[in-house]
């Protein structure tokens, strides 16, 4: 049974990749969309492992690769892509990619050495790259120095000290 929630987790991960393939072909509102169906699903791997009692530290890092792919690489690269290299400096936009991408990683890092259950330290990066998804699928509406002020400032709230209950 064990097997299940992994399952879950790999295909988190394979809309990810999805979402980079997309990106690489111009399909922004695809990867967007697949951004989001991978939150979906990554909401769904910790519930079902818990329900069947199955939870383990295998599962734990393998669902932090996949978010790192599916929240931190692809949101990040997708606007990078789709708003920021065009219309402003290219080190700016490279400057803010990055740091929402390390930003990323060290809060999983974090969340799976501290091992708190009631609480999230920082917001969650599926929280983070959702919203970067669902700005993207926006774009048309937003102007570059939206994504300029809110790439940083989720950064920031990811690898903050915040306390966030957990739902």
């Amino acid at each position: 049974m064990g097997y299940i929630p992994n399952a879950f987790t790999l295909v988190n991960l394979s809309f990810g990749v999805l979402a980079l393939l997309g990106i690489i072909h111009g399909e922004f509102t695809a990867a967007a969309i697949f951004i989001l169906v991978a939150a979906c699903l990554d909401r769904m791997d910790g519930r079902v492992a818990r329900h069947l009692n199955v939870e383990s530290e295998l599962g734990k890092q393998l669902d932090s690769l996949a978010d790192l792919v599916s929240f931190g690489v692809a949101p990040a690269v997708l606007v990078y892509t789709q708003v920021l290299d065009p219309s402003c400096a290219q080190l700016v936009s490279a400057g803010v990619t990055v740091i929402f991408i390390l930003c990323g990683a060290f809060r999983l890092a974090r969340f799976n050495v501290l091992n708190i259950g009631t609480y999230f330290v920082g917001v969650p990066i599926t929280l983070a790259g959702g919203l970067v998804g669902l700005f993207s699928l926006l774009s048309i509406y937003l102007p570059a120095p939206f994504y300029l002020i809110s790439l940083p400032m989720l950064s920031y709230l990811m690898v903050s000290n915040i306390k966030i209950p957990k739902l």
